[in-house]
């Protein structure tokens, strides 16, 4: 039993014995990948606002509401899904780890703010369709865009930084699921609980709950 139990621990922990080096240069091609893949919304939101010929601004919007509809959204659905899928089909559980509970916090905020966001490129994209798009017009709403994309791209950054550093270590919760699989034995490789750990992720909770909340009353949204 203690043997089986090792097994499935080292399995887990194999990240965490690679050699700084490795993971340092598998996070930045992560990130790297990631920013690639983020940036391409935030330059057709700066072409937009930015560009004086009107048959690019036209495209640009036109481009940000099919990646938004075609792309963006089903992925970022689909990321939240399989993450939790994924949390829960393995070892590391979807509530026992501070990094895993903190991503699917963002995850989860970022999908609710996308979905409530895609107004205002329907407004523009729809506006751009029909005619041409002056320096002055829907300007409020084009540096609206440009924020977002900002915000976004951020968001995919932190959130591949904590898939691959996985800091602040287990939760209460997961150190007591832990115990009940194994009350004899601890292996010497199991992360202990960061003491700002839990500090850590209640500020960024309610830092989310406070961005939420502006959005539902509008604060972000009121020039639709």
């Amino acid at each position: 039993m203690r043997g089986r139990v090792r097994s499935r621990r080292t399995s887990d922990d194999d990240n965490d014995t690679r050699p700084p080096q490795v993971c340092t240069h598998h996070a930045r091609h992560l990130v790297s990948r990631v920013a690639w893949c983020g940036r391409g919304l935030l330059a057709l939101a700066i072409a937009g606002l930015g560009s004086q010929d009107a048959q690019i601004v036209r495209a640009a919007y036109l481009g940000m509401h099919s990646t938004t509809w075609f792309v963006i959204v089903p992925l970022s659905l689909a990321a939240l899904s399989t993450g939790i899928i994924q949390s829960l089909g393995t070892t590391w559980g979807l509530f026992q780890h501070y990094w895993i509970v903190t991503k699917l916090l963002l995850t989860v905020l970022a999908t609710i703010i996308l979905l409530v966001h895609t107004q205002p490129i329907d407004r523009v994209a729809a506006v751009a369709a029909q005619t041409t798009l002056a320096a002055g017009d829907l300007r409020q709403l084009r540096i609206q865009l440009v924020g977002d994309a900002c915000a976004a791209l951020f968001v995919l950054l932190v959130t591949t930084t904590l898939s691959v550093y996985k800091p602040w270590g287990m939760t209460s919760y997961g150190l007591h699921k832990q115990e009940e699989l194994s009350a004899a034995w601890r292996p010497a490789a199991t992360r202990q609980v960061a003491p700002w750990g839990r500090y850590v992720l209640i500020g960024i909770i309610g830092l989310l709950l406070l961005i939420l909340l502006l959005h539902l009353a509008g604060v972000g949204l009121h020039a639709h």
